[in-house]
Order: C-alpha cells, then sequence, then structure tokens
C-alpha cells in the first residue's frame, strides 16, 4: 500500500448527482484518492450497480472503503439482535467486495450497563461468528470496528487494538476525533504519537502501513461525542495529527468526515502534503 490518500465519507457534496458512481467521479476530478461508502442507514446496493462502482473506482484510480449501519450491537440481549446485528455486517461485506472496497468499518456494540470485560467476550465470540462465515465465503474485505466517541459505547482504543489481536480478519479503525472527544484529551502531538506507537506495539509495523483513519471536528460534553464540526470550527488541532502521520510513516486512508466533507478532505491532503515538503 503506497502513501497515505485522502478522502470524504460518503459522496462529495459537489457531486452532479448523488450517486456512488458520480462520487467517485467527482473524488477523481478533486484530485482525492479515497472515498468512504456510506451504507449507515442499510445496505439498498444491487450487485449490477455494484460491478459498476468497482469499475469506475478502479478506472479513477480512488480507493473505496464502506460503512456498515449503525444499527448494530453485538452486545445486544435479545438474540435476535444480535443475529440481527450479524446479518447487516454480513450484507456490507458482501456489497463491499463487489464494489471493489478493501475494508468496511463499523460501530460494534452498546454497553448497556454491562460490565466492560464482559460485553468484550460478548462482542468477540459473536464477531467471530460473524468473521467465519464471511471466511467459509472466501470474503477477504477486512471488517474494522471503530474508536468510538460515547462512553457509553463499546470502542476504547485498547478494546479495539485487542480484538484486532485476537481475531484473524479485524484491524482497527482509528478516529482520533471520537478519541478526543470520548477522552477530553488526546489532541496534541505527544498523545498521538502515543496511540500509533500502541498501534504499532500490539498490531505490528504492517498495521501502521495499512491504516483506515476517520477525521473531522467535533462538538463534546462530560458524556463524549455530541456531534461532528467542520475542522477549523473545532479544536482538534489536525495539524499536529497529520505531523505524526508523517512522523511515523503512516500508509493507508484518511476519511473526513466534517461537515463539509470534501472541503476538509482537501485541506487535510495539502496539509499532509505540505508537511512532507518541509525538513
Amino acid at each position: 500500500m503506497a502513501g497515505l490518500l485522502f478522502g470524504t465519507a460518503g459522496i462529495p457534496h459537489s457531486a452532479g448527482l448523488r450517486t456512488a458512481v458520480c462520487g467517485i467521479e467527482r473524488s477523481a476530478e478533486l484530485g482525492l484518492g479515497c472515498m468512504e461508502l456510506e451504507f449507515v442507514r442499510g445496505v439498498r446496493m444491487s450487485e449490477a450497480t455494484a460491478y459498476q462502482v468497482a469499475e469506475t473506482a478502479a478506472k479513477a484510480g480512488v480507493r473505496l472503503s464502506a460503512h456498515a449501519p449503525y444499527f448494530m450491537n453485538f452486545n445486544a440481549h435479545e438474540p435476535a439482535k444480535i443475529k440481527a446485528s450479524q446479518q447487516r455486517l454480513l450484507a456490507t461485506a458482501r456489497i463491499a467486495a463487489l464494489c471493489g472496497a478493501e475494508s468496511i468499518v463499523f460501530h460494534a456494540a452498546f454497553y448497556l450497563d454491562d460490565p466492560p470485560r464482559e460485553t468484550y467476550q460478548t462482542v468477540k465470540k459473536h464477531l467471530k461468528e460473524t468473521l467465519d462465515q464471511l471466511k467459509c465465503e472466501n470474503n477477504r474485505v477486512l471488517i474494522r470496528p471503530e474508536i468510538m466517541g460515547k462512553v457509553a459505547q463499546f470502542g476504547t482504543i485498547d478494546e479495539i487494538l485487542e480484538l484486532s489481536s485476537e481475531l484473524e480478519g479485524l484491524a482497527p479503525c482509528l478516529d482520533f476525533a471520537h478519541w478526543h472527544a470520548r477522552t477530553g484529551k488526546s489532541n496534541s502531538y505527544p498523545e498521538f504519537s502515543a496511540i500509533l506507537k500502541r498501534v504499532k506495539e500490539r498490531l505490528g509495523q504492517t498495521a501502521l502501513a495499512n491504516m483506515h483513519i476517520h477525521i473531522a471536528g467535533i462538538a463534546y460534553g462530560k458524556k463524549g461525542e455530541l456531534n461532528h464540526l467542520n475542522l477549523k470550527e473545532s479544536d482538534l488541532e489536525y495539524v499536529e495529527l497529520l505531523r505524526t502521520f508523517k512522523d511515523h510513516g503512516i500508509k493507508g486512508l484518511v476519511i473526513c468526515e466534517s461537515p463539509n466533507l470534501e472541503e476538509d478532505a482537501l485541506l487535510l491532503q495539502e496539509t499532509y502534503r505540505s508537511l512532507l515538503r518541509t525538513k
């Protein structure tokens, strides 16, 4: 995987039509290198469209990832909700593979007042069942649980790194804005660098060479994330974050989730490139 590519969470606002194909084409016109397909309200893409998406992305040189539906909880207390979560993740992985996406991001669980360690074991059990099914289908899309921004959500850095080290086919989605919102800290070069060092210690250098990262400005309170903001309207020290990416030799995809999408994606890309040009 060469370099660090920047793109949007979903179709750029300036795309002519609100379709994945037009979004990919517009991303290429803007000079962005990747795009995340958003299935957050459900997987409603046909196989024929997925093949068209794959062909367009390959031709445009835009790398793809996907985001699974929000309506998941691998720690649900009702078996039917666990089954539904597994089916939604499987459906996303299947359509993402047809689209040529490399990985899918998802929100794994809520604690529901269960002890964190108990939640971890429950999530691990049901995720392994899902991963085993994908393996049987020879589906090689990488599954990425996301670092979450609310204290009620399963998804601390340690939880996600431990899961990724224990389950084959799993890798982290690092969301630095979420972690900043959740902790009220983690917003400086030393803190960003410490996170990347933890990734390397748990998962090895290969993990740093194949990262999937979310960035946005963020508003937060005592319980964590409230909503996303544009970068310049937030307190996220994004320049220092990009500096750590440069210094640690990070490679992979950086997906911008700011409300203005491509505006901040381009800001991140140009800022990163300017850092590369300076010694």
